[in-house]
């Protein structure tokens, strides 16, 4: 049965059809007939206790250069809407948090996808420690003597912001090098909450893995291998992807946090495992889709929108 859905995401135009999972989605909702509405989060508002979107029509086509088409803006009573998807990329502040809560009065009468409240609690870098013994050993903190002390243990480490994205502010230092003050000044005067510090893992020059989880379940993988030059594995920095497997301590790791998924309501979940460890469990916009499909795997877009179907007819 048709669906009426509707897209918050960054706008339609910025993005790069061949890796960006919110277009693959809006794809694979069109080729079923759903019926799709495209908005940013600045076009959405409370009103009369009603959560409204100045919106538009949306038409998609996997043609780079020309893959969009919009209607008239029109202002949208989204809780006429069978189906929203919350697709805006971090960072996660106040703003996107706002975005929850309005989100949250219409959910689960229109299906939030992924659930707004949940979403909210459980933040990417926050929500992995709860399976600690599944990450590498991790600091969160604002205190230089914390992180004085962390690295001394553990050597060379990983300083990043704790509400980041894409590979943005990410430092690895080596032990004995002397930007650490220096680092850590910097992001006491750019953020107000803690920043995290993680042992680094040599074994991301292997590749930093994106694992895919529809309802709880793996359904796909693929390998982001850093540039040589830079120790982030983010494509869009310069990471190239490559196909890879599941290997068995991964497969451990997704039955470990699988019913945790569930239990919140997450339909689509995007990990990250370096080695046998896990560094974040993504839950706001993960990306990956296309590029396990473009290595032969799993069409994770038709897996999902599966996945939403069956709620929407439970």
């Amino acid at each position: 049965m048709p669906l009426n859905v509707a897209v918050q995401m960054d706008h339609i135009s910025t993005v790069s059809i061949a890796g960006d999972t919110s277009f693959a989605l809006s794809l694979e909702a069109q080729r079923r007939g759903h019926a799709l509405w495209h908005y940013t989060p600045d076009r959405l508002s409370m009103a009369g206790g009603r959560a409204i979107a100045r919106a538009e029509k949306l038409t998609v086509r996997d043609e780079q250069g020309d893959h969009f088409t919009l209607g008239a803006p029109e202002r949208l009573d989204l809780s006429s809407m069978d189906v929203v998807l919350l697709r805006q990329d971090p960072p996660f502040d106040m703003n996107y948090i706002t975005t929850t809560h309005i989100l949250e009065r219409i959910h689960p009468k229109t299906l939030v996808v992924n659930d707004p409240a949940w979403v909210r609690n459980s933040p990417e870098k926050i929500f992995v420690t709860e399976f600690a013994d599944l990450m590498p050993e991790t600091l969160i903190t604002r205190d230089p003597r914390e992180v004085d002390d962390f690295r001394a243990k553990h050597g060379d480490i990983i300083v990043k912001p704790l509400y980041g994205n894409g590979g943005a502010g990410i430092f690895h230092l080596r032990e004995g090098d002397r930007n650490l003050a220096s680092l850590l000044e910097m992001f006491m005067q750019a953020f107000r909450e803690p920043f995290i510090v993680q042992r680094y893992l040599k074994e991301v020059r292997a590749g930093d893995k994106r694992i895919i989880l529809i309802e709880g379940e793996p359904v796909g993988a693929i390998n982001r291998v850093p540039a040589e030059h830079d120790s982030r594995s983010n494509m869009h920095v310069g990471g190239r992807a490559e196909p890879s497997e599941l290997t068995e301590r991964e497969r451990e790791i997704c039955a470990r946090i699988g019913p945790s998924l569930r239990e919140r309501g997450f339909v689509l979940v995007g990990i990250d495992v370096i080695g046998d460890f896990m560094t974040e469990i993504n839950v706001t916009s993960p990306t990956g889709l296309r590029e396990v499909k473009r290595f032969g795997g799993a069409d994770i877009a038709a897996l999902f929108w599966d996945a939403v179907e069956a709620r929407r007819a439970a």
